[in-house]
């Protein structure tokens, strides 16, 4: 008698679409807790949490730890890129001075009572400094305003409350305020034992080695999550040859638990979410520097494109623009495009290029050379507006200099 396999049951659609918002919502905010509107997304990873264990394990290397009131994605980040600060609420970066505080902060805290009044706490974030011997002067207004960065950092990733006072105003007008420490989510902080680590850099690249049982699958989708655009000259020799392998599936992959849509193209890729919340760089977005750095990255890319057809390797995914002519282009949008941006950019020129040179770096689509000129990245072509038709690049993917959206 012959036995008839049957196929396996469709998994449920809603129970894909709960999953595939767990995950970003995780990916969105790796330190999820139940106040306020986490609340129904940390529901969806306690409902679903042996599989989103799995999934970000094996797919990302990354460890998920879910309790009653929080979760917390430990991802191990990419090493030693610093195109990701953490950001103050105005939107300025940490500074060193600020990340130094928040570390004290975070030792002083360990220590503390589960209630404190902020002036407490600045006592024992001194005495955290005094062991730790760094020269913290906490009476100074820089070093006051750096703390309320980390205080901010802190109530923003609910680890402090507000019970009662005024934070907002502590630094300048020394205000009281009364705070919560929640323990719980405290404990789930800190993404790594620090005991044997020898220097920050030592932690950096231990902490973004892919996991044991990843290797170069586990590298590259961790790039094309956390990094605006995968580059395939950064790839090494045997992650390149899985992605040559495997970029096609991959596609399915990142729809199906992410709900990313991966565009491929010779020079690399880039995971792209529609919906437009699991950035936290937008571009283009709103705002002068930005629509800046748009124009002068449209204009560079079509300038360069010619010489970029011609090229090979990595001469033809980072293409040079001299410091000549980056001056040039630059002071020609801002000729044409100049009277609808902010006054201080109409005034200062120099830092209108300055800012949007550093969106385009963090966005992955500029680096910048010793001497001052920019090296383009092919995805920049994505952003021109004329199109075009051309033959694929060899290999068969159509190139991002040649193919535009």
């Amino acid at each position: 008698m012959t036995r008839v396999e049957r196929p396996a049951p469709a998994e449920d659609v809603q129970v894909v679409a709960e999953r595939r918002r767990a995950a970003r919502a995780l990916l969105r905010n790796p330190l999820l807790h139940a106040d306020g509107a986490g609340a129904d997304d940390l529901r969806l990873v306690r409902r679903h949490r042996a599989e989103l264990t799995r999934m970000f394990a094996d797919g990302l290397g990354y460890r998920l730890v879910v309790e009653p009131g929080a979760a917390r994605l430990y991802k191990a980040g990419l090493g030693r890129d610093t195109t990701r600060p953490l950001l103050r609420r105005g939107g300025r970066p940490f500074t060193p001075r600020g990340y130094a505080l928040l570390c004290l902060t975070v030792a002083a805290l360990t220590r503390s009572k589960g209630q404190l009044l902020v002036d407490e706490l600045v006592a024992q974030v001194r005495s955290a400094a005094v062991d730790a011997g760094l020269d913290i002067d906490l009476d100074a207004i820089a070093d006051r305003r750096a703390l309320y960065a980390a205080l901010s950092a802190l109530v923003d990733l609910g680890v402090l409350n507000e019970r009662d006072g005024d934070l907002e105003h502590w630094a300048e007008q020394r205000t009281a305020s009364l705070l919560d420490v929640r323990r719980d989510r405290l404990a789930l902080l800190v993404a790594a034992p620090l005991a044997g680590v020898r220097s920050r850099d030592y932690l950096l690249d231990t902490a973004a080695l892919p996991s044991a049982a990843g290797g170069a699958r586990v590298a590259v989708r961790r790039r094309l999550v956390e990094s605006p655009v995968l580059s395939a000259d950064e790839l090494t020799e045997e992650q390149g040859e899985w992605w040559r392998r495997n970029r096609n599936r991959e596609r399915e992959w990142f729809a199906d638990r992410l709900g990313l849509d991966l565009e491929l193209r010779a020079e690399g890729a880039v995971a792209i979410d529609t919906d437009g919340e699991l950035t936290d760089q937008e571009f283009p977005g709103g705002g002068s520097a930005r629509q800046l750095a748009l124009l002068i990255l449209e204009r560079l890319a079509e300038r360069l494109r010619a010489a970029a057809r011609e090229a090979t390797g990595p001469d033809r995914v980072w293409r040079r623009a001299g410091p000549d002519l980056v001056a040039t282009t630059s002071a020609q949008v801002l000729g044409e495009w100049g009277a609808g941006l902010k006054r201080e950019y109409r005034d200062d020129t120099d830092a209108a290029v300055a800012d949007a040179r550093s969106v385009l770096v963090a966005a992955g689509l500029v680096r910048v050379a010793p001497d001052g000129a920019w090296l383009v990245h092919a995805a920049g072509a994505r952003y021109t507006v004329q199109a075009s038709i051309a033959e694929p690049a060899p290999g068969g993917q159509p190139s991002l200099f040649e193919e535009e959206l």
